[in-house]
């Protein structure tokens, strides 16, 4: 029999195109939600479909074991309110509405698909709890393997958001045609043209808004940028907040992710497996992203989605 839970309990889940997160914690009144699990598994829910406008049956089947799994964790710790949210993959696809239908029917999950300015807001009450902004304006970024939001803010002030449907799979699928080599230098040179057009609205808002105190990024490749800079792969529960990444430490980074191949970025101490090929097409958006708006400073946070969806529940966002 289990004792029973004094405090409410909720458990939130960020499906997103690479990685599904939970994060299930206790709210104790006037203290800080106590996280009871924080984990993430790699289902490259994009992988061989994304371009296509479809989750593959690999991929599908991935995410439906990944969801029991978290059903299981869920039950374990008796979470009484449990949020699902699905990002750029599930938007897209054409049997995205298919998957929201298995994953109720195998675990009783109701999955919410939210659009690109909502997963923006959702990033920025993440990114605002474990990175102090002040009144400066700050450039956020979170690469996800479908889509990248790129928001100005400040701690208080959302002043513009954006999601653009260019995330690291689908990157990878048209920039990096055969992966296990090199990055070829047409290919970096390709990308860069393609970022240039893709994003010009982001380049007007900078120009509109800025000057920008600096990049902060959410999740994903900025964690393995800040894994790579310690030398391991840390487990979710164990990064800290946020972490500053010195140019440096980039510019290192990115010059041997552009000279390895899959075997080399693989064996880069630091380097989560599964990212070993995005992180090549994710670091030119960081790349261009420096040095187009002059920016000088990184700070990487391990906060995003689903903290900012936790804030926003707990009414502290």
């Amino acid at each position: 029999m289990h004792a029973p839970v004094l405090h409410r309990r909720l458990a939130l889940i960020d499906m997103g195109t690479n990685t599904f997160h939970l994060l299930i914690v206790e709210d104790r009144p006037g203290q800080l939600p106590h996280v009871l699990v924080r984990t993430k598994v790699g289902v490259r829910l994009g992988e061989g479909g994304i371009s296509k406008g479809e989750i593959a049956p690999l991929p599908y089947a991935r995410a439906l074991q990944t969801m029991r799994g978290f059903k299981e964790e869920i039950e374990l710790h008796q979470a009484t309110e449990v949020r699902a949210t699905a990002t750029s993959a599930m938007r897209v696809s054409r049997n995205g509405p298919d998957l929201v239908r298995d994953i109720l029917e195998t675990t009783g999950i109701q999955v919410e698909t939210i659009a690109g300015d909502r997963e923006a807001e959702l990033i920025t009450k993440g990114i605002r709890q474990a990175v102090a902004l002040g009144p400066e304006k700050h450039l956020l970024v979170d690469i996800g393997g479908g889509s990248v939001e790129c928001i100005i803010a400040d701690a208080d002030t959302i002043f513009w958001k954006h999601s653009f449907e260019i995330g690291a799979q689908r990157l990878l699928d048209q920039f990096f045609p055969a992966p296990a080599g090199v990055f070829p230098a047409a290919s970096l040179q390709g990308e860069l043209e393609f970022l240039a057009e893709q994003l010009a609205p982001l380049t007007a808002a900078v120009a509109e808004f800025g000057p920008l105190a600096g990049l902060v990024g959410s999740s994903g490749s900025f964690d393995t940028l800040a894994d790579l800079s310690v030398g391991q792969v840390r487990k979710e529960a164990d990064l800290p907040p946020s972490t500053p990444l010195p140019l440096a430490d980039f510019e290192q980074h990115f010059a041997q992710l552009l000279t390895l191949d899959h075997a080399g970025r693989v064996a880069l101490p630091g380097m989560f497996a599964m990212r070993a090929d995005m992180l090549v097409v994710a670091s030119v958006i960081i790349k261009y992203m420096l040095t187009t708006y002059n920016l000088t400073t990184i700070t990487t946070s391990a906060f995003a989605l689903k903290e900012g969806l936790l804030a926003e529940l707990l009414g502290r966002d």
